[in-house]
């Protein structure tokens, strides 16, 4: 069979990035592993690369890290790339700036834009020429000064936001560190008008995300409500000038969402961390091992039948709602007291600290646990739970949303931005949606959606089981890297106007060419 090349593609990931606080699911990921951009990069390239994608990926050489128990997460994803690509696919930017360090990103704002322009330094120097790829993916602002060079080259070019976070420097700066920005400087957004060159040069910082967002041929966000939600304001955290470009670029028809999805790993018919492993037709039974086990271990009362609400995400006020959750926690478990409810928080971050004094204050510990961030812990709460708490201010994509789900564990959220995209009102009698929502932001509205899940905890079983087994069938073959590397290789084929993948059946076996695109 004679086959045609197929169109390499460049996938340049910092690996993680750097956020300010309480900003991002980057912060998830390090703080609560629900989210972040190693995972889902990891992820994504070697889902890819099954579907016969040339797919190369560039990332940081974090040598201390990749060979040291340091961060055996991020080691881990490093091994799923290479364990699934040759080696002369993955290409490692070489600078001290990684070499030595112990942590995936610094708090400091120069240390991180030192390691950003290193990677980038690095990728269009040496790896750009080396791979020539036919179209180039970049992943936050560590990278957005790569798009500009890729629209100087004529080179497509992708940009996923992750998270709204920027940084700026001046074009003599990012001169210095060894990048010619002289080359595309004129594909860059500044602080202020750029007239020329030499003027701008010293005194015009270039802002960094928006310079990937106007520079880029596309760009994506991971969540397509999100997307939305920034085109029309909804959000005062994000720059005006920000959200200017980003609404440019959607009605222009050059920005979408894609959803991110949860690591294979979280799945309750394989999780080495549950006690008792099952599938969407013996979920009652499985769920209940794991519940036992966790109100055993967390001091908890141990009635299997306890209704159990698991807060996953990172204690933190900016956007996870933690002050409506603190209102109405005494009131919650009160109300329910001859239910037996129980709240089990699995989670770091500043706000962990009043819970606790909430806790203590009312002596409720048999009734709510306030833990530490533990992964086996959090994956036994994801079996063990029948409801998740997502009370988010703003939710770029979110993750628990979905592993809920694929666990028999349904979310109990406000409706925003990814939530949006991935939760349905549950209708038991119709038999459709797959969790509880509620719209205003206060205190009474996450009462509310409690109270909705409540009404559904007392349904009969037979109709609970029947709604949770399809809940968990579908939420699985929906939430999963497959369907994301779908939707990008979708997006690829849009931009470089041909199929990703191709086979040619020779001309003497048929008339025509025939294309196998996936």
């Amino acid at each position: 069979m004679l086959k045609q090349k197929n169109p390499r593609i460049l996938i340049v990931t910092p690996e993680t990035t750097y956020l300010p606080e309480g900003m991002g699911n980057l912060s998830n990921y390090m703080a609560a592993k629900a989210g972040g951009l190693a995972d889902v990069s990891a992820a994504l390239i070697s889902a890819l690369f099954h579907q016969g994608a040339d797919v190369h990926v560039a990332l940081p050489d974090y040598r201390a890290m990749f060979r040291s128990k340091l961060h055996p997460i991020l080691h881990n994803q490093r091994r799923m790339i290479r364990d699934h690509m040759p080696g002369d696919r993955i290409h490692l930017a070489e600078d001290r700036a990684f070499f030595y360090i112990n942590d995936v990103y610094s708090r400091h704002r120069s240390e991180n834009l030192h390691m950003s322009m290193a990677l980038q330094r690095e990728v269009m120097n040496h790896i750009v020429p080396r791979v020539k790829p036919d179209l180039i993916h970049c992943n936050d602002w560590m990278t957005a000064l790569i798009p500009a060079m890729s629209r100087r080259m004529g080179i497509p070019c992708l940009f996923t936001i992750h998270n709204i976070h920027t940084v700026k420097s001046t074009l003599a700066e990012i001169e210095d560190r060894g990048i010619d920005a002289a080359y595309f400087w004129d594909h860059l957004f500044y602080e202020n008008m750029a007239y020329d060159y030499e003027s701008t040069r010293e005194t015009n910082p270039v802002d960094f995300l928006a310079s990937g967002i106007f520079a880029a041929h596309f760009v994506n966000t991971v969540s397509p409500t999100f997307l939305m939600e920034i085109v029309d304001g909804a959000h005062p955290f994000v720059a005006p000038h920000i959200q200017r470009e980003l609404s440019n670029k959607y009605y222009s028809s050059c920005a979408s969402g894609i959803l991110n999805a949860p690591d294979p790993s979280y799945d309750p018919i394989s999780d080495k961390a549950l006690v008792s492993n099952y599938d969407a037709k013996k979920h009652p039974a499985g769920k209940a091992w794991n519940k036992r086990f966790l109100q055993k271990t967390l001091g908890l009362l141990e009635d299997d039948q306890a209704p159990l609400f698991f807060w996953p995400s990172r204690m933190d006020m900016n956007q996870k709602g933690c002050q409506l959750m603190a209102d109405i926690l005494y009131h919650t478990i009160h109300t329910h007291w001859d239910d037996h409810l129980e709240i089990v928080f699995v989670a770091n971050g500043g706000f962990r600290q009043h819970f606790i004094d909430i806790v203590n204050h009312h002596g409720i510990h048999n009734r709510v646990s306030v833990c530490l961030f533990d992964e086996n812990i959090s994956r036994i709460a994801y079996a063990a739970s029948d409801f998740i708490l997502m009370p988010s201010l703003f939710e770029p994509c979110g993750l628990p949303q979905m592993i809920g789900p694929i666990y028999g564990s349904l979310p109990v959220a406000r409706d925003t931005g990814g939530i949006h995209d991935t939760v349905i009102p549950l209708n038991p009698e119709k038999g459709t949606g797959n969790g509880f929502l509620f719209e205003s932001y206060d205190a009474g509205g996450l009462f509310w959606a409690i109270e909705q899940a409540m009404q559904f905890y007392k349904r009969p079983a037979a109709l609970r089981e029947k709604n949770i087994q399809r809940i968990m069938t579908h939420s699985k073959q929906t939430f999963n890297h497959d369907v994301t590397a779908g939707h990008y290789i979708g997006l690829y084929e849009r931009m470089l106007d041909r199929p990703l993948v191709k086979d040619f059946i020779p001309e003497d076996a048929s008339a025509e060419k025939h294309y196998l695109t996936v």
